[in-house]
């Protein structure tokens, strides 16, 4: 365990300039007393580990030293073919790159690890699209991806309701979410970050200067945020609802997950005949229509009354087509 552990140390450092003991001890999950003992460890075994004190502080490592303790273990080579998404790559015109690092890497594996890539992609596919709608690559993915990685300033026409509106960006990084490509970039005159579907731009023209990336920003992080943001942001509207207990079961199912989890952990206790009464935050009353029309006689709609009005004047038509 502890060898394994020094090593990851080792790889680490050599990927990087330098480390806090904090941040090794994160990576590392163990205490930052023990990073102290296993850096002083890798010293007296001969890898040039070194220590700088202070509050700028950190370890790294000395001379331009480069471990050789790079073998793979099938399991670490066989996640390496998993890492890449075929699709997304040939979307962003980076195929034939990904395509020429699989077979180094193919090249550089023991011969008892030659079959790693097949076995891979023979046991686990990523098919990122949603169900029903025909994938289409936005035109200038290829064109932002391109400045994504160069850390390229672009001038960009982007759609936004009936206008267009022209700015500078400074493109952090791409998200595939749904099938669908976002790109998620600082607007340097305003210091903020915004999120852009791609397939809005109108046209991108990547200038000569590049900026200065921001280390502190998160790519993941600032995605889970804005993604939480915006499903918040358009439940604007609530409704009153009484489930079955069928209902109950049925309305994560039914309505947005989160949406459905929060009313149905807010709501009292349920009545004598086992049916709850829920505060649902929805997008709109029509779309609440579309939606709990899924749950049928499990869901009665209390409240406001016009959503209510809509849902009596669809059981008269039933009735009318299903009443004998």
């Amino acid at each position: 365990m502890r060898a394994a552990r020094l090593i990851k140390m080792v790889l680490l450092l050599q990927s990087r300039a330098s480390m806090t003991a904090a941040e090794l001890a994160s990576e590392l999950e163990v205490s930052e007393r023990t990073v102290t003992r296993d850096a002083q460890a890798l010293s007296e075994a001969g890898v040039p580990v070194y220590a700088d004190r202070g509050r700028a502080g950190g370890y790294r490592l000395i001379g331009g030293y480069r471990t050789r303790l790079t073998g793979l273990a099938r399991s670490e080579a066989e996640a390496l073919f998993l890492s890449g998404v075929p699709g997304a790559l040939r979307e962003m015109g980076l195929e034939d790159a990904a395509s020429a690092a699989r077979l180094k890497v193919s090249a550089a594996l023991l011969p008892s690890l030659s079959d790693a890539s097949r076995t891979a992609s023979q046991r686990f596919h990523l098919d990122a699209p949603n169900w029903f709608v025909e994938p289409k690559a936005p035109d200038l993915l290829p064109t932002v991806a391109d400045a994504v990685w160069d850390d390229r300033q672009v001038t960009a026409r982007y759609r936004s309701r009936d206008t267009e509106v022209e700015r500078v960006l400074e493109p952090y990084g791409l998200v595939l979410k749904a099938g669908v490509w976002y790109l998620c970039a600082r607007i340097p005159d305003a210091d903020t970050f915004r999120v852009y579907r791609i397939d809005r731009f109108t046209a991108m023209d990547p200038g000569a200067d590049r900026f200065v990336r921001d280390e502190e920003f998160d790519l993941p992080a600032f995605w889970a945020e804005r993604a939480q943001q915006f499903a918040r942001s358009i439940l604007r509207t609530e409704v009153v609802v009484r489930l079955s207990p069928d209902g109950v079961r049925a309305l994560p199912y039914a309505v947005d997950p989160v949406s459905a989890r929060d009313a149905l952990a807010a709501a009292g206790p349920p009545d004598d005949d086992g049916t709850l009464t829920v505060t649902l935050p929805v997008e709109s009353e029509k779309v609440a229509h579309s939606q709990l029309l899924a749950l049928g006689p499990e869901a009665e709609v209390l409240a406001p009354e016009s959503l209510r009005a809509r849902f009596t004047d669809d059981a008269k038509r039933l009735a009318r087509l299903y009443g004998t």
